[in-house]
């Protein structure tokens, strides 16, 4: 068994299409490996399908039922749940439809995605980076960067219409077929395919797309567009794909529009996707978005910054955070600051941002002061308030006083003196300047 896990490997590589059948149902079905798919949904958490069933719930359940499952499994008669529809605000006001699978049907999907992933590793292209281990955005970004630098100032910034509810099952079905020679693994994919969603009370069938939310769902979206992939690579084009999001690099934007052309009929006819003509476009990455950033250029050639857009929704974010009627409390307000920015700062530290985040430190500090100002509500807990953070009586009772609003007294001298930065940072409010430059120092 060892030497035939060789032989197929090596078949991928060399070209020889497929892997040689049987091996991957009893690997799939391996205890350690259904184990390690237990221990990684019980670890990502999330909320139940629609049979109630919690994560919490799941390790019982499989203990008293593991030999059923596995035998159904074996036997072809497990039948996966329809999946639960679930609506996410996206940050243009639109919603993203998510399809939460059932806990067992997570382990199963994690179980086989286990042993496809090593598999399709050796077959992608090394310009895709979603959903893949050991790649990031971040890397996607600095090839991105690299290309610019190597004269290509153009990009072909695709956008696919409802990607993942569009993908063709039976081409699909088919793309894995060209790798994978088991019926065994085909039936099961395709059974996840179209086991259906619910929408409340509603059933709806699934004729086509892979949903969201479902732990396979990612490799069967990056097998599919690996076709794309591979007709880029065979044009002798630079691109770099994350997921859906497709950039195609040019030298001129005469170049961009050809190849527009011709890649959108290839998606449509080919891969029965269709092409946002809306949104896809052909213009410079030092202004269109890619992941989140754009480029500028510098004396050492172009780096990454945070796309405007970035910028002013993540200001937003803290406004809304901020915002002075709330009404909770001042330490719930910093643990969401933080919340919200270390994951931010994290993602968006490649790219240049010290003055923004400087700025941004400054208004954040002024929104604070006003939250607090706010929240001492009447004159005899502002005037208390202020002689205790060292204000003299007299100039106390002066300034509590005010007829200045919100805003403007929060940048007054006497709220800058008394509620100062050492002050707000020993509260809890997170100095970003700082996070960024530590992070910058350790790259």
């Amino acid at each position: 068994m060892r030497q035939s896990q060789k032989t197929g490997a090596r078949s991928i590589v060399s070209g020889e299409q497929r892997i040689q059948n049987g091996l991957l149902r009893e690997k799939i079905l391996d205890r350690n490996n259904l184990n390690a798919a237990y221990k990684h949904v019980k670890r990502n958490k999330g909320a139940g399908g629609i049979d109630g069933m919690t994560v919490e719930e799941l390790g019982p359940y499989l203990k008293e039922n593991n030999t059923k499952l596995v035998e159904e499994l074996r036997s072809e008669s497990y039948q996966p749940q329809p999946v639960k529809t679930v609506e996410i605000p996206k940050a243009d006001g639109s919603k993203r439809k998510l399809g939460v699978p059932t806990v067992v049907d997570r382990v199963v999907q994690q179980a086989v995605a286990q042993q496809l992933i090593p598999i399709f590793e050796q077959v992608f292209s090394d310009n895709s980076y979603g959903f893949r281990p050991h790649r990031s955005a971040k890397d996607a970004v600095r090839k991105v960067v690299s290309y610019y630098n190597q004269g290509y100032h153009y990009v072909v910034d695709l956008d696919l219409k409802s990607y993942f509810d569009n993908v063709s099952h039976d081409l699909l079905i088919k793309f894995l077929g060209n790798y994978i020679n088991e019926p065994w693994i085909l039936h099961l994919i395709r059974k996840f395919l179209t086991s259906g969603v619910m929408s409340g009370q509603l059933f709806g069938k699934s004729v086509k797309g892979t949903p969201q939310g479902g732990n396979i769902s990612p490799l069967l979206a990056n097998i599919y567009l690996n076709e794309l992939d591979k007709e880029l690579t065979k044009r002798g084009h630079k691109f770099v794909r994350y997921a859906d999001d497709c950039n195609i690099y040019v030298k001129s934007k005469r170049a961009g529009e050809r190849v527009l052309k011709s890649i959108t009929q290839f998606l449509e006819k080919k891969l029965k996707v269709k092409v946002n003509a809306e949104k896809t476009q052909v213009g410079s990455p030092l202004r269109l978005k890619f992941l989140g950033f754009s480029l500028s250029v510098g004396r050492n050639g172009a780096y990454p910054r945070p796309h405007q857009k970035a910028k002013q929704r993540i200001k937003q974010e803290l406004k809304r955070i901020t915002k002075r009627n709330r009404g909770v409390s001042l330490d719930k307000i910093l643990h969401e600051i933080k919340q919200k920015m270390q994951g931010w700062i994290q993602y968006y530290s490649i790219g240049k941002m010290k003055i923004f985040l400087q700025h941004l430190d400054e208004w954040l500090r002024s929104r604070i002061r006003q939250y607090i100002w706010k929240q001492w509500k009447n004159i005899g807990t502002r005037f208390k308030a202020l002689v205790r953070l060292g204000m003299s009586r007299e100039q106390a009772k002066i300034y509590v006083n005010t007829r200045k609003g919100y805003w403007r007294n929060a940048h007054s001298k006497t709220l800058l003196m008394t509620i100062t930065n050492k002050r707000l940072t020993q509260r809890g409010l997170l100095n970003m300047s700082q996070l960024y430059q530590s992070i910058q120092a350790k790259a």
